[in-house]
């Protein structure tokens, strides 16, 4: 029987809550008919209600 690397299973967790902290604040600005605002490619970039997934 083999255990888990404890700083794996708590990097697992780490993850899972980031994204869903993501859906939910994916929903939240849709709901609100906000715009989203994200950093790509080293420009400040804006996304309609809309256009979000």
């Amino acid at each position: 029987m083999t255990k888990i690397n404890p700083d794996f299973e708590e990097k697992e967790k780490i993850l899972k809550g980031l994204d869903m902290v993501y859906e939910k604040l994916l929903a939240f600005k849709k709901g609100k008919n906000s715009e989203l605002v994200v950093w790509r490619n080293n420009q400040i970039v804006r996304i309609k209600p809309d256009d979000i997934k």
